[in-house]
């Protein structure tokens, strides 16, 4: 059965993740006065239910039998909250106060905009942006996905060069605004990704129906980073790697996608030298996997999906600008 109190719904999706609900649900709560709260259970095997009920009755739980993933996860919980807008926010993440006021003003100011982020900054390094979305997504010419405030792995300082409103690619999962009615019309989040880049699709995939996506600098969150699978994970390796070929495809026209995969499996390639290199073998064979499944996925689903051509994307090559020109941020690539 669906319930409806408020206009926003704050929707945390949890798996054994007792330990961030200790940490930050209070300051959520605090901080999220005109939203109701939901945490989504995937069946969690500590004690991430029993806390909750002890300590925050104004919390919804929405409990699942089995871990379906963050994609089904979320599709499932949501078809039971029936509010405008919802939040996805990770288990990880510290709001701020007025940080959901600003995002919600401006979706309704502006309505051909139907999902938001707000500055990601890091939980640890209060003064630097946050690897997962940063000042927002972008997406470069060879469908690798990359941030304001983040390239590869070099992350800047908040000087306030981002505070503004501007619009991107993609919004981060870490924290998405997104508008529930466009949300369900376009069928949720990909379940065939699981998780890992189904924000990134998505957003692609509103973009591609002529809608925006929005970066918000006014509203700020603190991130920690990994709540549930950890940044060196081989499994985090593979389904990037994975799911980022099955974007590409699903969404670009079939030569679009033909030029684009030639250059990727040259790409990928060096990455995995890469990892054999630093001796990180299960990475390496992570890539290798991640072709092998994309390669033996059943694409039928996805020919009825409206795609685009890959002027969607940015006309910049990432890999050449960061390793080779040697821009290491935004502004210089974007000058």
């Amino acid at each position: 059965m669906e319930t409806q109190k408020k206009e926003v719904a704050v929707v945390i999706l949890n798996y054994n993740g007792v330990k961030w609900l200790r940490k930050f649900l209070a300051t959520t709560i605090q901080n999220s006065k005109n939203a109701d709260i939901y945490v989504i259970d995937n069946n969690s095997c500590d004690n991430s239910i029993e806390y909750i009920k002890e300590n925050f009755k104004e919390v919804s739980i929405i409990k699942h039998e089995e871990n379906y993933g963050f994609c089904k996860g979320y599709n499932l919980g949501l078809k039971e909250i029936k509010s405008n807008y919802f939040v996805l926010l990770n288990n990880d993440v510290e709001v701020t106060e007025n940080w959901i006021e600003p995002v919600i003003e401006y979706m309704k100011k502006n309505k051909e905009v139907v999902a938001c982020q707000p500055k990601i900054l890091d939980y640890y390094n209060k003064n630097k942006f946050e690897y997962a979305g940063a000042a927002g997504g972008f997406i470069d010419k060879n469908g690798y996905p990359f941030c304001r405030g983040r390239i590869m792995d070099t992350i800047e300082e908040d000087r306030g060069q981002y505070n503004d409103n501007i619009e991107i690619h993609w919004a981060t999962g870490a924290c998405l605004f997104v508008k529930s009615k466009e949300y369900k019309e376009n069928k949720g989040l990909d379940e065939n990704f699981f998780a890992h880049m189904e924000e990134i699709d998505l957003c692609t995939r509103l973009r591609i129906k002529k809608h925006k996506i929005m970066y918000i600098g006014e509203s700020e969150v603190y991130h920690a980073g990994s709540g549930t699978l950890k940044k060196e994970s081989k499994t985090k390796t593979f389904l990037n790697f994975r799911n980022n070929l099955i974007f590409i495809h699903k969404n670009l026209y079939k030569k679009d996608f033909q030029r684009i995969f030639f250059r990727r499996i040259c790409l990928d390639s060096l990455a995995k030298l890469n990892f054999l290199l630093k001796l990180k073998i299960n990475h390496s064979w992570s890539i290798r996997k991640a072709y092998w499944e994309f390669w033996n996925l059943n694409k039928k689903e996805y020919k009825k999906e409206k795609k685009s051509s890959n002027n969607i994307f940015s006309s910049k090559n990432i890999i050449w600008e960061y390793y080779f020109k040697k821009n290491k941020k935004f502004t210089d690539i974007f000058r």
